[in-house]
């Protein structure tokens, strides 16, 4: 029984839940930051996100293969918020540094691009899922040339299940590799909107750990 648990299943739909649960960790973070680094003060996005949040299990439609224009908004709002709260923290943590704020505890520097961060790959993640064939449900359907990545199950057919596609789980892992070597690893952009993506997250992971870990080491030396 626990062999059977331990196999490695193929499960034709792109579970929600999911989306959610790493959604919870990011609206969990951003609770953690200070104030000073929060838009609009530290509750507002976090209740709007899971407004959002909440209203994305009723707009997505239960079949396999759907189409739904109020999901995609739906979806493409909670991410739009998402991203800029947390561009906007970069910003004020990257202005206050640069500024010689008052601002001297190098452990709330080093808690906040920590923070940041692991924001930055949850956001991407969710950016790479809803981009990539048209996003859930649509990329059920599409071609092989009009994907946006390519996963190592497109060139191994062997190891490919018959129907594999990939859910946010694999989004999830392309963005934290992303962000910890700065390029693509085993999976490769295709599409110019992709590459543009990547290249954007690797140059926010690169500012934030560079300058900000950096000059927050600094402080504490």
């Amino acid at each position: 029984m626990v062999m059977t648990m331990l196999r490695n299943k193929h499960r034709p739909h792109d579970p929600v839940w999911h989306v959610q649960l790493a959604m919870l960790f990011t609206i969990g973070l951003q609770l953690l930051l200070p104030n000073i680094f929060s838009f609009g003060g530290r509750y507002v996005t976090p209740v709007l996100e899971l407004i959002l949040l909440g209203a994305l299990s009723l707009t997505t439609p239960p079949e396999r293969v759907f189409k739904s224009l109020v999901r995609r908004v739906n979806a493409l709002l909670l991410i739009a918020i998402t991203s800029l709260t947390n561009t906007y923290a970069l910003a004020m943590v990257v202005q206050r540094l640069l500024a010689h704020s008052s601002i001297t505890s190098g452990r709330t520097l080093i808690l906040a691009s920590i923070n940041i961060y692991l924001t930055n790959i949850v956001i991407f993640a969710l950016w790479y899922w809803e981009m990539d064939g048209g996003g859930p449900g649509e990329r059920q359907r599409i071609e092989p040339y009009e994907q946006d990545f390519m996963f190592p199950q497109h060139i191994n057919k062997d190891y490919k299940h018959p129907e594999w596609r990939p859910t946010f789980v694999d989004y999830l892992y392309v963005s934290s590799t992303n962000a910890m070597a700065f390029s693509p690893t085993d999976t490769l952009p295709l599409s110019r909107r992709a590459k543009m993506l990547m290249l954007l997250q690797a140059a926010i992971s690169l500012i934030t750990i560079a300058l900000v870990a950096a000059r927050a080491v600094n402080i504490l030396n």
